[in-house]
């Protein structure tokens, strides 16, 4: 391959991180504080949906906008970060993104009326972009192969253990001061987890360096990777699920806010244990999908996503939890392997491919985050369950019907 620096080029041999090494394990658990810090900022809102509709007087649907704009403009800026990471280098570009998205977090904590809040959240998704992409791009082009999944499915791991903990953090310190401080008491979190993983990423070693914008090279890579249909497929499962996983959790705490279950805040948090379920199957989805190949791991995750959701239809509270627990794990199961499967199957520019991949998965997120709202205020929960249940259907058989080959 070719290494670059300046303007200089040589070729050599990648020099991969190896299994086991001192690097492997500061690679890994660099990148599980970056996933960490990511999701808590991200996601630390979710629990608080039911609480600014309250303190705004705004609809549910309108309140999933502290969550939705976040998630779209993530979305569209991992596009452009991905690919500006290939003129600048991966490290610095995560630890920039980590550090002013926490700052905007404060903002958002201090700012008093909902278009303020809702105007920082934007800006926090923005910035936030310089994270996941780059990050999968890292570990792709870094990590030996044929351990690629086990590293993945760490990063996947600290991404689901952020979601989990900003989410419950944020519910039980509602017990003890507002939501203001306690979103300010996640954000300081996160600015250490962010000078974690400046001292421990190793430097890249096989990162090709691109200076200045070529924009010409950027449209090629992305219509490449658009033709592609194993990807497409990827891209499209990364839509659906996390629809199905955004959704039900946006929803859920309005659900049991209400009769029969009237739950507190601090109590409704505590569904989000269900994270912890995602952090143990995002590890193990990725060490099987090296072992067993992708396609089943990705079948199997979809099939329970729907169980869960299926779950989810009863009244009883222990079931909803359990389905939330199955569908949590379907879920992470599935996007550890559909993300590990996105270096491989691009080739070249794997920032671009890991750009389109979260496009799409965080598009699931706002789009159907939001949209759910409609289907809750205008058919309760079984229209809820309805329009998540045909996402995982509809990401089962891609799964089912993708050649075994992609």
């Amino acid at each position: 391959m070719l290494l670059q620096t300046g303007a200089v080029m040589r070729s050599a041999a990648p020099i991969w991180i190896a299994y086991g090494t001192p690097q492997y394990r500061r690679a890994g658990a660099a990148l599980f504080l970056a996933g960490f810090a990511t999701f808590s900022l991200l996601y630390c809102v979710q629990p608080l949906l039911p609480v600014f509709a309250r303190d705004f007087a705004v609809s549910p649907a309108e309140s999933s906008l502290a969550l939705s704009l976040a998630t779209g403009t993530l979305a569209f800026s991992i596009a452009a970060t991905g690919a500006l990471s290939q003129g600048i280098g991966r490290r610095g570009l995560i630890f920039a993104s980590m550090t002013l998205a926490a700052l905007l977090s404060f903002v958002a904590a201090l700012t008093p009326d909902w278009y303020g809040l809702l105007a920082a959240r934007t800006l926090e998704g923005l910035v936030l972009g310089g994270v996941p992409a780059v990050a999968m791009a890292y570990l792709a082009e870094e990590i030996e192969p044929g351990h690629l999944g086990k590293a993945m499915g760490l990063y996947v791991g600290g991404t689901a253990f952020g979601g989990m903990v900003g989410r419950i953090g944020m519910g039980l310190l509602g017990e003890f001061m507002t939501w203001r401080s306690a979103l300010m008491v996640v954000a300081g979190v996160c600015i250490i987890g962010a000078i974690g993983f400046r001292l421990l990423l190793p430097p890249s070693r096989n990162f090709v360096r691109r200076p200045g914008l070529d924009l010409a090279f950027h449209i090629a890579a992305f219509r490449a990777h658009f033709a592609s249909p194993g990807l497409l497929r990827i891209y499209a499962s990364a839509f659906l699920g996390m629809s199905v996983f955004v959704t039900l959790y946006n929803y859920v705490t309005f659900r049991l806010t209400e009769a029969p279950y009237f739950l507190n805040q601090s109590s409704i948090s505590l569904i989000f244990l269900a994270y912890g379920f995602g952090v143990i199957s995002s590890s193990m989805g990725g060490v099987l999908a090296d072992r067993l190949g992708g396609r089943p791991l990705l079948i199997g995750g979809f099939v329970l996503m729907l169980a869960g959701v299926g779950l989810t239809l009863s009244s009883l509270l222990v079931f909803i939890i359990a389905g939330l627990v199955i569908m949590t794990i379907g879920f992470f199961i599935a996007h550890a392997v559909a993300s590990s499967a996105v270096g491989p199957l691009a080739g070249q520019a794997k920032g671009h491919a890991a750009a389109l991949y979260l496009l799409f998965y965080y598009l699931g997120s706002s789009v159907s985050g939001t949209a759910g709202g409609w289907f809750w205020e205008h058919g309760g929960w079984n229209a809820v369950a309805a329009i998540t249940g045909l996402c995982a259907l509809l990401g089962l058989a891609l799964a089912f019907f993708a050649r075994r080959s992609s």
